[in-house]
This record gives structure tokens, C-alpha cells and sequence, in this order.
């Protein structure tokens, strides 16, 4: 392990975290798909997802269970610093570095001792969790198979007193966030979020449902389907329904509707915007709820 890392670190330029108070991004492609065990408890039953040409599936390993979507906020961490930096003309890498309080606070978490052992188990099931997925192969059958992390470490100044963390995206992962038509922002908002379906729902939301006024809609078996959930089909649309119910989604308005044959869908539409909000969207700056272009 230790001669794999310094193989892959040796051909990788280090990039060190940018300071301040970035927009969030998300990629694209972990919003609209199920990747990420949405349970605190730990998941070790695969994720095994078939959609036409998209084939996804997620394995963890019993000792750490599979990477869960409050683990993927780390990838939401890392997403906004490559974006941010190659917007302002700054190489990037899949080498990163940066504190775990720069990592916490950016999420919005606490910076205790026991935060940070949380984000340091979280990097474990990041690193152990593997996908095979059809996603972005150009030739027919081809898949790519990967870790959201391919290692990281913990680094230590000259007294051997801890100083930061280092980690190595996927070059998947890395070359998606790249492509500016792959990445979104998100709501600061999300990380407020409690819920494991709660943050899968927004993210799929922001996904689909984007600024478009018409809204959008999903059967909410197939919302079951898409989610990767193993809570049977009935209570899953018990939670979607108690979600709706209580409009927790930041920037838009759910709402539970019929549809053929009897089958519910779940229908969303974006907010309407204050238009003092909108002008200053217009003209690239961030508003209070995480929005720009």
C-alpha cells in the first residue's frame, strides 16, 4: 500500500486547499444515480442499479461498510476547490491537500475530536468502497471500475504533530468535476440536511428539476429503484410522503400527485426567486441560498 501511494504521488503535482468560503458543486453524475448507502448503519449488500445502457454497481467490505451519502460531502468538498480553482486559472490536481477543520467547517460540522475521527472513518469507507459502472465509457459493454478515494493519508510536521490530510481522487471522479457541463451548485442548505433520503432527494432534485419553472416528476417506484434504498417499496413512499409533508427540500416545492394506474409521482418545482436574488444570480454573484451562474 505504502509503495502504491508514493507510485501514484510521485506523478501527481500537489494541490493544497483554497481558503475561504467557496460555493458548493456537486457532480452531476453522483446526483443522478445511486452510489452512496443512504443509512447511517452500516451497508454491506450491494448496490446493483440497470437503466438502459447505465449499469452501476457498489460493493463495500464488512469492516467498513459502504461509503454513505454523509461521507460524499467530502467529494462535494473536493468538487468545489477543483472548480473554484480552475475558474480562476489555478492547476489542479487529484492530489489534494487540507486540514480536517478546513474539510468540516466547509460541511458544516463540528471540529471536535470526534469529528474529526468521523471524517477519518468516513475517508476509510471512501477508500473501500468500490464501483463498477457503465457511466461515461464510450465503447458499448466497457466499465470503470474505482474507489471514490484512492488513498489517503494523515501528514505530520518535523515534531510528528498531526498537520493536515492529503487524498487521491479517481481520475473518474476528477475528470467528470473537470467538465464545467458536469458540475452544479448546490444549496449551502444541504448540509443542513438530517435525513439520508432527505439529501438523496435534494441532490436528484437540483439534478433534474434544476431552474426550469415547469418542474419535473418521477413514478416514486422508480424513485425507489433510482435510490439504492433497501427499505421496502411501501416504507419508502411513507418517507417521501413525510418529506413532502414537511417541505424540507431547500429551493423547491414537492408534492405527492397521481398517476397512471393508480401509481403516485412525486412532482418538483423551483421556489420563485426574489427578483432582487435573480439580478444578482444574473450577474454571477452567490445568494443566500448557495445559487449562481
Amino acid at each position: 500500500m505504502r509503495g502504491s501511494w508514493r507510485a501514484e504521488r510521485e506523478q501527481l503535482e500537489l494541490f493544497r486547499a483554497l481558503p475561504g468560503d467557496l460555493a458548493p458543486r456537486d457532480a452531476q453524475d453522483l446526483m443522478a444515480y445511486p452510489f452512496f448507502s443512504l443509512a447511517k448503519s452500516r451497508r454491506v449488500v450491494p448496490i446493483d442499479f440497470r437503466a438502459g445502457t447505465i449499469t452501476i454497481r457498489v460493493e463495500a467490505v464488512p469492516e467498513h461498510g459502504m461509503a454513505t451519502i454523509w461521507d460524499a460531502d467530502v467529494l462535494i468538498w473536493a468538487a468545489s476547490q477543483i472548480v473554484e480553482a480552475r475558474d480562476a486559472g489555478l492547476k489542479t490536481s487529484r492530489l489534494m491537500a487540507a486540514t480536517p477543520h478546513e474539510i468540516l467547517t466547509f460541511v458544516g460540522r463540528g471540529t471536535g475530536a470526534r469529528d474529526y475521527d468521523r471524517l477519518k472513518a468516513g475517508l476509510d469507507r471512501l477508500q473501500a468502497t468500490t464501483v463498477l459502472t457503465s457511466i461515461r465509457q464510450l465503447a458499448e459493454r466497457r466499465r470503470h471500475r474505482f474507489s471514490w478515494i484512492n488513498e489517503w493519508r494523515e501528514t505530520a510536521d518535523a515534531h510528528g504533530k498531526p498537520s493536515g490530510l492529503q487524498l487521491i481522487l479517481p481520475d473518474w471522479f476528477y475528470s467528470g468535476v473537470l467538465d464545467n457541463a458536469l458540475v452544479l451548485t448546490i444549496d449551502r442548505a444541504y448540509f443542513d440536511l438530517r435525513g439520508g433520503l432527505e439529501r438523496w432527494l435534494y441532490r436528484l432534485v437540483r439534478k433534474h428539476g434544476g431552474r426550469q419553472h415547469g418542474g419535473w416528476s418521477f413514478d416514486v417506484a422508480h424513485l425507489h429503484a433510482k435510490s439504492g434504498s433497501l427499505s421496502p417499496l411501501k416504507h419508502f413512499a411513507y418517507d417521501l410522503r413525510d418529506i413532502v409533508r414537511r417541505q424540507t427540500l431547500p429551493g423547491y416545492r414537492l408534492a405527492i400527485e397521481p398517476g397512471l394506474r393508480d401509481r403516485e409521482r412525486l412532482s418538483f418545482a423551483p421556489v420563485p426567486e426574489d427578483p432582487f436574488a435573480a439580478r444578482l444570480r444574473k450577474r454571477g454573484i452567490v445568494t443566500a441560498s448557495g445559487e449562481s451562474l
